[in-house]
């Protein structure tokens, strides 16, 4: 099924293998994984994420055969959406935040593809939901959580720069914050304060933008220990060019902390 492009949404296609089956969605927004995003769907279905939650890849449009219908569905991947517009990873999680909310979901998590995180702990991200928590933050830097071989550039921009502007923006402090390991509340994503689905959030703004607002508007956030495990050889899975990508991201994270992403 065709979805034609809208206000704040793009337009995509929607191939659903079963209907919503959880009170929960987890999106994957992905482009190109290869056999990142086979090995990570492998990883949930031996801890049962999918029951815990339903499973919906948020496809950039994909090219390289990863998104088999066959392997899809063999691993309980309940929906493939696939932008059909322009736009990058915050286009593509508009599109699975918009489709999840019609379909009725209370909670929405998000993770990234490419087989870095610790999909088994989808679980922990629904107790915190349910315990009333709007957003729910994973981080590898609390106790509990691991670190393994990120990349000195990464975790010295995470701790010196990231985390810290993210922290002042939002009036708490958070550890994790270009982590997209997250989950938010249907009531804080519907809330009119916070709009998620507006087209200024095209490439890292979105992640940004709601990593601050929760706690601004006086929800309960908190951040849950997780994994992310970088591989032991060969390049870094990522979709953020050194140079050019941490400079947008420095660009967004001042108009973040200058509130130019407020309704």
């Amino acid at each position: 099924m065709i979805y034609e492009r809208q206000e704040g949404v793009p337009r995509f296609e929607c191939a659903e293998f079963a209907g919503r089956t959880k009170d929960y969605a987890l999106l994957i927004p992905i482009i190109n994984e290869g056999d990142r995003i086979q090995k990570e769907l492998k990883r949930a279905y031996r801890h049962q994420v999918a029951s815990y939650a339903d499973i919906v890849i948020c496809d950039g449009g994909s090219t390289d055969g990863c998104t088999t219908e066959e392997m899809l569905r063999r691993l309980q991947v309940n929906t493939l959406l696939v932008k059909q517009d322009v736009g990058r990873q915050g286009t593509q999680l508009r599109m699975g935040i918009w489709w999840a909310l019609q379909r009725g979901y209370q909670g929405i998590l998000t993770i990234d593809g490419n087989n870095k995180d610790s999909i088994e702990d989808v679980p922990r991200f629904i107790e915190k939901l349910k315990e009333g928590y709007g957003f729910v933050q994973g981080s590898r830097f609390i106790e509990g959580g691991r670190a393994v071989r990120t990349p000195i550039a990464r975790l010295l921009a995470v701790k010196l720069i990231h985390a810290p502007i993210i922290s002042l923006t939002a009036g708490r402090r958070f550890t994790d914050t270009t982590n997209a390991y997250r989950a938010y509340s249907r009531e804080y994503l519907c809330d009119e304060r916070v709009k998620p689905l507006r087209d200024i959030f095209v490439t890292y703004e979105l992640l940004a933008y709601l990593s601050v607002r929760a706690s601004q508007l006086g929800y309960r956030v908190c951040e849950i220990p997780v994994a992310r495990v970088y591989p032991r050889s060969g390049k870094t899975p990522t979709k953020i060019h050194f140079l050019r990508g941490n400079s947008e991201l420095l660009k967004i994270l001042y108009r973040n902390l200058r509130g130019e992403y407020l309704p």
